[in-house]
């Protein structure tokens, strides 16, 4: 039996932006102002404003001050955002490799570190939470070849940093459903490839961690559209998507990685169908028991 070491969590400086970001956005509708008459007010951009809504951007004390100030907000509620924005703009561990980082990836590490539940589909690669040094330093190189060695020796160093989110406690529950595809293509050579698969089938004997292979028998399914994280945090209730009773800081978010960058998501409607994809793809893929056995087969390199 393997001893599994636990994390003490504590709340990133990206969730504490998000929650204020919520409760400026609660204080706005509060005070019935629309984003483009308050930053027309203060002298800013719509954009600006919900960039710091929405958690894509921090704020400043005197920009915080000016906008609670066109909000008429007391002396008390003054105080506390201030202290949620100064918790918000500590730093984080991942930021000791910011230049190694896009923005909108150290924003989603942040997401990560907070998620109580990751939904995952991978149409190409294992999912980085999954993955060996050695597997994701062969995808690093694939994906940026351009760089010095020293840049992808740091981002493959955040890779395996992040996966201390499944030895924290609680954990949260992580569901992979990989292609097939995912199985055969030799990512690192073949020696590479089989290390990982075997560690796949370890981490499968985690409870909070479930993995299933979508076949090529299945032939068309709505993962065509690309490889996608849906992430739920507490109080946003597994599955609820939208249209809860939860706080806009709880509500889930879509993350898709492209070529030049990450996209979040967070409609209602687009959660919706990125939910109701998961679904469709969990009900086509193999079992979890039938999953570990064809990992196994090509692991021992079975066709």
């Amino acid at each position: 039996m393997r001893t599994v070491v636990h994390v003490a969590a504590k709340p990133s400086p990206t969730m504490l932006r998000r929650q204020l970001g919520a409760e400026l956005r609660r204080i706005r509708d509060r005070a019935q102002r629309t984003v483009a008459s308050v930053a027309d007010q203060v002298g800013w951009s719509e954009s600006k404003l919900s960039r710091i809504e929405t958690a894509n951007t921090g704020v400043r004390n005197a920009d915080l001050d000016r906008l609670l100030t066109a909000y008429g907000v007391d002396d008390a509620e003054r105080t506390r955002l201030r202290a949620l924005a100064a918790q918000s703009r500590q730093r984080a561990w991942w930021e000791a490799y910011g230049d190694a980082l896009p923005d909108a990836y150290e924003t989603f590490i942040g997401f990560e570190a907070e998620a109580t539940s990751i939904r995952t589909y991978e149409a190409q690669v294992v999912p980085g939470l999954l993955q060996t040094a050695e597997y994701a330093s062969a995808v690093m190189h694939a994906f940026v070849p351009s760089d010095r060695s020293e840049v992808i020796e740091q981002r493959v160093a955040v890779r395996m940093a992040r996966q201390a989110v499944l030895t924290r406690q609680p954990p949260p529950q992580l569901w992979a459903i990989l292609d097939e595809d995912v199985l055969r293509r030799p990512v690192g050579g073949p020696d590479v490839l089989r290390r990982q698969l075997l560690r796949l089938i370890q981490a499968s004997e985690q409870s909070m961690v479930t993995i299933q292979i979508l076949p090529f028998s299945v032939g068309a399914h709505p993962g065509l559209a690309g490889s996608f994280m849906v992430l739920e945090f507490a109080g946003s209730g597994a599955g609820s998507g939208a249209g809860t009773s939860a706080g806009v800081s709880d509500q889930p978010l879509v993350y898709s990685e492209g070529l030049t960058g990450g996209v979040f998501r967070s409609k209602p409607d687009d959660l919706r169908s990125y939910l109701d994809s998961f679904e469709a793809l969990r009900a086509a893929a193999m079992t979890p028991v039938e999953s570990m056995e064809a990992i196994a087969a090509a692991a021992r390199g079975e066709s």
